[in-house]
């Protein structure tokens, strides 16, 4: 307990000697000029952020979910390496935000040595792409250089990559509503951390450990097989989602403070940000009729429509390893670390699976504030 609470303190110690090192001159936001919604998703960010104008790039590309490789690599990644170049903000941008009404997802294989990724993860290696002159190689999941840095200061070129965060939800209306939800993030509210059961298995290890990495009076723990549901002032949400056998409610039920926070390990949670029907539920997958979008699992869009400012995702299968890490991603967004740097810090690999919804800037500001 001593060397937990050790660990604690310096991380906060050193997350506030850097919490106002970067701002909106080190975000790209990337807009799709194709799709109405992106514009709208684009000018409000941008009205509400004050993105200056050589920050904002626009690309023109298909508004469908989903992009086949080759129009990936010339619509989106060779249309958004042109503005980084052409705008000298290569080094200096940091973050890149993509908006709803860009593609989410890259088709391809599965699998471990697939190449059917996300776009927003694929864009994280843009950086290094265009210092080496060359793609990188897209077979399989990247190793992430900056994951497990909880005392590292995120720049260039020490971390050859780009922190990408997606701006969508189910409507406008929802991502006006998470992007006034940043804006206003307080630290204050309970961590609620719900292993799926006693054992000490991987993925219940690791939210373990994050509730002692947390201050205790901050956290609401579960050990057992119950499910928590229902709780107030919910900064930040840990747990199984629909891979907890015991749950059974498409909603939690919770009241999320400004700036609340949501990752789950479910493999195809960001598959979608078609809203299903309002009756719609979590089943099994053994049950392929009650299925939405082609599986019966969570939604990082739920979380967000039930009040999260921020939710991780994932377009399909990412394996557990490859999930975000909660011991690394609730302590250094609770230290006043920004979303992008904590979900980055939390995820071993890139050029694969996983999404993060938010304002790459929105943080909690130091304890205490």
């Amino acid at each position: 307990m001593r060397a937990a609470m050790g660990q604690m303190l310096g991380v906060l110690i050193l997350a506030q000697q850097i919490l106002a090192a970067q701002g909106v001159a080190n975000v790209l936001l990337v807009v799709n000029d194709a799709s109405p919604l992106s514009r709208d998703i684009g000018q409000y960010y941008a009205s509400r952020r004050g993105v200056p104008p050589r920050n904002i790039c626009h690309i023109r590309t298909v508004e469908t979910e989903g992009i086949e490789r080759s129009k990936y690599d010339r619509e989106i990644a060779g249309a958004v390496g042109t503005c980084l170049t052409h705008n000298n903000l290569t080094e200096q941008v940091l973050y890149i935000v993509t908006t709803g009404g860009i593609p989410l997802k890259i088709g391809g294989s599965s699998g471990m040595g697939g190449d059917y990724a996300a776009v927003d993860s694929e864009l994280t290696l843009l950086y290094s792409d265009l210092k080496l002159g060359k793609p990188h190689p897209i077979a399989g999941p990247a190793l992430n250089p900056y994951f497990g840095k909880r005392e590292a200061k995120f720049t260039h070129p020490e971390f050859p990559m780009y922190l990408v965060t997606r701006l969508q939800s189910y409507d406008l209306e929802g991502v006006k509503a998470i992007i006034d939800r940043g804006m206003h993030a307080v630290n204050q509210g309970k961590f609620v951390i719900d292993t799926e059961s006693p054992d000490l298995k991987e993925g219940d290890s690791w939210l373990r450990q994050a509730a002692k990495l947390l201050p205790k009076d901050r956290v609401i723990f579960d050990g057992s097989y119950n499910v928590i549901y229902d709780q107030t002032e919910v900064i930040g949400y840990a747990g199984w989602g629909s891979n907890d056998h015991q749950r059974h409610r498409r909603f939690l039920g919770f009241q999320w403070l400004s700036g609340a926070i949501a990752t789950e390990f479910v493999s195809t949670n960001g598959r979608t940000f078609q809203k299903p029907p309002d009756g719609w539920n979590i089943s099994d997958w053994k049950s392929p009729h009650l299925w939405f979008a082609g599986s019966p699992q969570t939604l990082t869009a739920d979380y967000l429509l039930e009040g999260a400012t921020a939710a991780t995702g994932h377009v399909d299968e990412p394996y557990l390893a490859m999930t975000p890490h909660p011991e690394y991603l609730l302590p250094a967004y609770y230290s006043g670390r920004n979303l992008a740097e904590s979900y980055y810090m939390s995820i071993r690999a890139l050029s694969w699976q996983n999404i993060m919804i938010g304002d790459p800037l929105c943080s909690l500001g130091p304890p205490g504030r």
